[in-house]
């Protein structure tokens, strides 16, 4: 008897570690992801989300760019795996959620957790809440820009969630190389990047984001400035919103967008050649030519710029997924599964490959 279970005990290892070298393979987990992937073991998945979608944009219309930066912080730490979601870490030490990119300024947990639990009565330990976020941020795209795309889905939740992790996120401060170098190391190209980043066309912003630009905070007193590339008129409206003493604490926003804050549009490209750009990163896209030229086409065609963003979000929507026996489906989307839950779940490494559009692992 004990030289079966000494002989089993390996065995049962060497299975873990073939389950996790298939987990670690992007090709794979592209390959599982699917429209339609709900269709027989949840056929009403979708709509339930859209239905929580909805009820909370005809509350308030501003949750919906709220929804699509979920997704996007979601996927840009970790891959697309949920774990933007959790309050608790197992392992210790602070979340994504807390971490200061996400906090306060991320929103829209409420939705994804009323969309779980309308699909946890529906279709019990079936949906993960990582497909819920793509499928919300779907539907939130559909009802500010009328646009409409399907989800692959059948991704898996993930059970690890780190704050230090969140350094992949770009912040608002970022160059043209940061930029470039923060989309390329999730497969993204540079017009990926351009394209996504129309999604500043929609929310709102704190001052802390950008209080830099019109203020010089370590001048005694705080002094006046007009940061390279903003207009004047523009920096001035900024300056009387945001105070010289503005903190992370400083609870005022902006919209933007301060011409259809709440519409899906190609305003966002109009207004960066007019110095209204609300980030430095976002005035970086007119100062690299390569940008420059992809900002003057969506600026001049609206139709070609929603056509790409929604390809862009299914490709964005692909990183690093965990799917098959990989991960879990949680059964409350802020917390891990109870280990018992659980047992059959395999983590990916915070260094996982991630997916391109074309399944091509890149280190």
């Amino acid at each position: 008897m004990a030289a079966a279970a000494r002989q089993a005990r390996p065995a049962a290892g060497a299975g873990a570690l073939l389950a996790l070298a298939v987990c670690l393979l992007p090709a794979v987990a592209r390959a599982q992801l699917r429209v339609g992937f709900y269709d027989t073991t949840c056929p009403n998945a979708e709509a339930l989300v859209r239905q929580a979608v909805a009820a909370a944009f005809a509350r308030d219309a501003g949750i919906a760019a709220g929804l699509i930066r979920l997704h996007f912080h979601d996927c840009f730490v970790r891959g697309c795996d949920g774990s933007v979601l959790l309050t608790v870490n197992p392992g210790g030490g602070q979340t994504e959620r807390d971490a200061a990119p996400n906090n306060p300024s991320l929103r829209g947990f409420d939705v994804i957790d009323a969309a779980k639990a309308a699909v946890e009565r529906s279709c019990p330990r079936t949906v993960s809440c990582a497909d819920i976020v793509a499928f919300a941020a779907r539907d939130s795209i559909s009802l500010t820009g009328s646009v409409s795309y399907q989800v692959p889905a059948g991704r898996r939740d993930g059970r690890v969630s780190n704050a230090s992790e969140t350094v992949d996120l770009p912040p608002p401060s970022s160059t043209a190389k940061n930029l470039t170098d923060l989309f390329a190391a999730k497969n993204l190209s540079v017009e990926d990047m351009v394209v996504l980043s129309g999604a500043h066309t929609v929310g709102r912003s704190f001052c802390n984001s950008f209080v830099g630009r019109v203020w010089n905070q370590t001048a005694t007193p705080p002094a006046a400035i007009v940061d390279a590339g903003l207009s004047p008129s523009y920096a001035a409206l900024l300056r009387a919103l945001c105070p010289s003493n503005t903190t992370k604490a400083t609870p005022i926003t902006t919209a933007m967008d301060p011409g259809t804050p709440n519409v899906l549009d190609n305003n966002y490209y109009k207004l960066l050649p007019r110095g209204m750009g609300l980030f430095f990163s976002d005035n970086q896209l007119r100062v690299d030519p390569r940008m420059a030229a992809l900002v003057g086409s969506f600026a001049a065609n609206e139709t070609l710029w929603k056509e790409k963003f929604a390809a862009a979000m299914v490709k964005m929507g692909r990183i690093q997924v965990q799917t098959g026996t990989c991960g879990e489906v949680r059964l409350n989307c802020s917390v891990v599964n109870p280990t018992s839950s659980s047992s059959s779940s395999i983590e990916l490494p915070s260094s996982a490959p991630a997916v391109d559009e074309d399944a091509i692992a890149t280190s």
